[in-house]
């Protein structure tokens, strides 16, 4: 309200310098936990396509439609998304062996996408699916 109405003077800046950082730390958060769901569906659909359905198909479109806005909404984030992938790759990983009952071993230790791939609509890994042509 004080910013808004342009007294200055009167705004609590520590606080208010708290409170946008903290913003942006929520906001890589959520960049993170997005990356981290997107990718581990990805490494279910690429190393279990025998168990591939339409719910992992809408995952993995709701999450990217979700991350496009997110970059959108906060254009500040786009030069932190390739260390937002780093770190959301381990847990992209974990959430893959929890779902799959696949060991680590299963999967790379990098990331086999590269972030155009993970973010691109059409970018399913491993063999043709039916499910995507549909």
């Amino acid at each position: 309200m004080l910013l808004r109405s342009q007294q200055l003077s009167r705004v609590d800046l520590p606080n208010l310098i708290e409170e946008i950082e903290s913003l942006g730390k929520q906001q890589r958060q959520e960049l993170r936990n997005r990356l981290s769901v997107l990718v581990g569906q990805l490494l279910k659909w690429h190393y279990q396509p025998q168990h591939r359905s339409r719910s992992w198909l809408a995952t993995l479109r709701i999450q990217r439609l979700d991350i496009t806005e997110l970059l959108e909404d906060n254009p500040s984030l786009k030069p932190y998304i390739e260390k937002a992938l780093d770190k959301a790759y381990l847990k992209g990983i974990e959430l893959a062996v929890g779902e799959t009952n696949l060991p680590h071993r299963a999967f790379p230790t990098r990331c086999p996408y590269t972030l155009l791939e993970i973010l691109d609509s059409h970018f399913y890994p491993g063999e043709p699916s039916e499910l995507v042509e549909e």
